[in-house]
């Protein structure tokens, strides 16, 4: 399975837009990226097939993250706080699709 990636590595000044994103698998995610988002301004986004986002966001300070199915036309989101450890779980067992239904535990929250 391969997914289409973007993020941002503040620390590193490297910047993928969701316009230009790449390909990786899943593993190649969890080796070569999740380990790179240390600060809150950093993050990665993944797209399904249908273009739909994934978005995780670091939070250091808590270490955690959190995950995040973004809906821009309800200026909401379906998101939930993970471990390191539940992180590299979803990134190995990823859904198809990104929806607020097929991430167990994701909640809304308006904008």
């Amino acid at each position: 399975m391969h997914l289409r990636v973007y993020y941002l590595i503040n620390r590193s000044g490297e910047c993928v837009s969701s316009t230009s994103a790449i390909e990786m698998t899943p593993r190649q995610i969890r080796e070569q990226l999740l380990d790179r988002l240390q600060s809150e301004d950093d993050y990665l986004g993944l797209l399904d097939a249908e273009g739909r986002v994934l978005q995780i966001l670091p939070e250091p300070a808590q270490a955690r993250f959190y995950v995040e199915v973004p809906l821009d036309a309800a200026k909401a989101s379906y998101g939930c706080y993970m471990t390191r450890d539940e992180l590299n779980e979803l990134i190995l067992n990823l859904p198809t699709e990104f929806t607020e239904t097929s991430i167990p535990g994701l909640t809304y929250k308006p904008w």
